[in-house]
């Protein structure tokens, strides 16, 4: 089949390469740059088996940066761009999908076309009855910074807004595409495709947010808190993973999901879902009391990247506590390669250096802790209890 993916972001590059071992995929995307990069089979995003797959398998990829006849002529294609959370909407930014849907129904495409972008509930609905010649479906992705192409080839289910052959072909790409034997397939309507997509988050973001808490709890009361966590999730019906205590949820999906899914809420009455946001508010507060207790004046951050092996920053928790910290007057050194030459941000020196940057530095915070900071770990700042994101 003939397949185009708009978006080379985590879920657009990982679903291309994942369909282009059996099918012919183009990639778009409005940065010539990532394009230029993938043509030279060379990741545009941190992903070691999607880096893998360009070099080593034979992928039947191409590129282009025009949204043309020749896309329209593909059998599905993939919308896969950033929705942000707009504030001022209390809801995601949907422009860029709009602009590209626009365009698809004036060349009259045929194409079945499939939304990977997270999207406010109903809105598939919605472009459906807009666009009345046009086959829109949503299938969510669940996939995880650094391994969006592992989690694809191993996915824990796919999801797809509709029952009808389309749908039902496009599922069946999907499968087939995978390494797992016996994937879960969920076919249902599109509102409740797209509420899955945020509830899913959103639990996600509850689990960080409760272990956060309890965590705050054992600080507070000279506790160890591995002793609680491994106490509390030995319950099988608790469950290990997603237990690790950090600064706070960020990145690209738990922030901006749950923010969504307490506006979608309306007036149905609810208190855990929007005090999610909140309580990662109050964590960000508390960790900075809590470094504050050392009262030193030269602070470094080691890394604003939350997790390891992760290549962005965007939404990190580290940024509010950057910023909270500088308010109580502390001199702030961060230490990010990701930066490259950059010399500041936030109002705060970046140092490359990183003997340098310990030299600079009383104290040294860090959501993830890396080997580097070994020698230093006397003046190292974390909540990471269990070395894992």
């Amino acid at each position: 089949m003939k397949i185009s993916v708009i978006g080379m972001g985590y879920v657009g590059l990982s679903n291309a390469v994942l369909l282009s071992q059996k099918h012919t995929v183009i990639c778009h995307d409005n940065n010539p740059k990532k394009l230029d990069l993938i043509n030279k089979k060379i990741s545009p995003i941190k992903d070691s088996l999607i880096q893998s797959y360009l070099k080593k398998k034979s992928l039947k990829l191409s590129i282009s940066i025009d949204i043309n006849e020749q896309t329209t002529k593909s059998d599905f294609i993939i919308i896969s761009t950033p929705t942000n959370y707009d504030p001022k909407q209390d809801s995601f930014d949907t422009s860029s999908i709009d602009e590209i849907l626009k365009k698809l129904n004036q060349l009259k495409t045929n194409a079945s076309i499939i939304l990977k972008s997270t999207l406010p509930i109903g809105y598939t609905t919605s472009v459906n009855k807009k666009y009345k010649k046009l086959k829109i479906y949503f299938s969510p992705e669940f996939l995880r910074e650094g391994n969006a192409l592992y989690d694809n080839l191993y996915p824990s289910r796919i999801i797809i807004g509709n029952k009808d052959n389309y749908s039902q072909r496009f599922v069946s790409l999907l499968k087939k595409a995978s390494l797992k034997k016996d994937v879960q397939i969920f076919m249902m309507s599109s509102c409740e495709a797209e509420s899955v997509k945020l509830f899913s988050n959103s639990y996600l973001a509850m689990r960080v947010a409760y272990f956060n808490e309890l965590d705050s709890f054992a600080v507070s009361n000279k506790m160890n808190t591995k002793d609680l966590i491994d106490g509390v999730c030995s319950d099988s019906r608790i469950g290990k993973g997603y237990n690790n205590p950090s600064f706070g949820f960020g990145g690209y999906c738990l922030p901006k999901d749950t923010l969504q899914l307490s506006s979608s809420f309306a007036d149905i009455p609810n208190a855990i879902v929007k005090s999610l946001n909140k309580s990662n508010q109050l964590r960000k507060k508390y960790i900075v009391q809590d470094i504050l207790k050392f009262r030193v004046k030269y602070i470094g951050i080691y890394l604003l990247a939350m997790k390891k092996d992760s290549d962005n920053f965007r939404e990190s928790s580290i940024i509010d506590i950057i910023k909270l910290l500088k308010k109580n007057g502390k001199v702030i050194y961060i230490h990010e390669p990701l930066l490259g030459i950059q010399k500041s941000i936030f109002g705060c020196t970046v140092v490359n250096d990183f003997d340098s940057f310990v030299s600079k530095t009383n104290l040294i915070i860090t959501n993830r802790p890396s080997k580097e900071l070994n020698k230093v770990q006397n003046r190292v700042y974390t909540r990471d209890i269990y070395g894992e994101n």
